[in-house]
């Protein structure tokens, strides 16, 4: 039989109903809640098993309430440190130290949801960031929210950064005109820094990729290079104004990959070869980037072309493979994208001449249906 102050009861209608009590944290009035069983031992065990739930939920909504942004976000920060790549490392604790730190200081998670973390983070009548920063600040603060979850059981909100439309978003590949105008530069008087210039135009490698490259990434014999490292600079934590050169792996597993070389750069390579030397481009030393940006500047504007980004040549090289043919899954393993639909939306810029040799192919068609007339 039930005892007293176990709020159990049966009903007239032959069911046991047990109640409990739950306070609303906004009116702190006690709401009256009931669960229901065929016999007083089930009806018990439902009971006990409901202000249990109630009472972890009690604790969370607590924890919500006390748990700092940016004590959490420091800590998530820690374990990144030691389970990532430190070049991963740096860029996260960069995006929340000028992006999100000041922005989320003396939080707490209660505080936070969906609405308000778009109002602070895209507010419209300030200037906007760049779609790549927004879309780090994005990544940075759902893994603190879902690390928040995941090790404190804390209701963590999602933050859904909106893109903005922009024009001219992306990067211009070289016309043939201006790749004209290139190559022949290049080939004239022709050095190490030139011929890294024609490898980048030829197969798709990053800045990074290619200031990295060593002569043991290349297989002169067989005419194939495999992408294993990429070079950065990266900021020092705690420097505002210091940074370092780091070499490690490349951005992701699709990245490492092997790419076939054209029998012409091949034989080029050939006869740059140094045994005693460790890099393509630098001798003994990775190149910097910044360095080899600036020497492609200025081989543009020798060249009488309008500046682009290194970028283009990437993006030039894969307009180029479509152009001739090549098939989408063999350009997208070569660039070392992890899905095709990278490659077709951001790297393939069809010329004017594409379209209208597709434009002349339909007037073959329908020349041939007059000519059967």
């Amino acid at each position: 039989m039930p005892r007293r102050g176990e709020n159990i009861r049966k009903r007239k209608d032959g069911r046991w109903e047990g109640r409990y009590y739950v306070r609303e944290t906004e009116t702190d009035k006690k709401i009256s809640h009931s669960v229901y069983a065929k016999t007083y031992t089930e009806v018990k065990e439902k009971l006990a098993k409901a202000k249990l739930s109630m009472e972890v939920t009690v604790r969370e909504q607590s924890v919500d309430m006390e748990l700092d942004f940016c004590m959490m976000a420091e800590e998530w920060l820690e374990v990144i440190k030691h389970s990532k790549k430190h070049a991963t490392y740096v860029k996260y604790y960069s995006i929340y130290k000028k992006h999100i730190r000041k922005k989320l200081e003396h939080l707490s998670f209660a505080q936070l949801n969906g609405s308000i973390l778009t109002s602070i983070f895209q507010e419209k009548e300030k200037p906007m960031l760049s779609d790549s920063i927004q879309k780090s600040i994005s990544c940075v603060l759902n893994q603190i929210f879902s690390y928040a979850s995941l090790h404190y059981h804390v209701r963590a909100p999602y933050y859904a950064y909106q893109k903005q439309k922009k024009q001219n978003e992306n990067v211009k590949a070289f016309n043939q005109s201006e790749q004209m105008k290139l190559i022949q530069y290049l080939y004239e008087e022709m050095d190490i820094y030139k011929l890294g210039i024609i490898i980048c135009i030829s197969t798709g490698l990053r800045l990074g990729e290619i200031c990295a490259l060593k002569w043991n990434d290349i297989d002169l014999q067989s005419g194939l290079l495999y992408v294993n490292t990429t070079v950065q600079r990266i900021a020092m934590k705690g420097k505002d104004t210091r940074t370092i050169l780091l070499e490690g792996e490349p951005k992701s597993i699709f990245s490492k990959r092997e790419i076939p070389l054209s029998d012409e750069i091949t034989k080029l390579l050939f006869s740059y070869y140094n045994k005693k030397e460790t890099y393509v481009l630098n001798r003994n030393k990775p190149m910097e980037p910044r360095t080899y940006q600036n020497k492609f500047q200025k081989y543009l504007q020798l060249a009488g072309i309008q500046k682009k980004n290194f970028h283009s040549l990437r993006h030039t090289f894969a307009t180029n493979c479509i152009s001739s043919g090549t098939d989408i899954k063999s350009l997208s393993e070569i660039l070392g994208h992890s899905d095709v639909k990278i490659t077709l939306n951001r790297y393939v810029h069809p010329t004017v001449e594409t379209k209208r040799h597709h434009m002349n192919s339909l007037s073959v068609i329908y020349g041939q249906y007059l000519g059967q007339q």
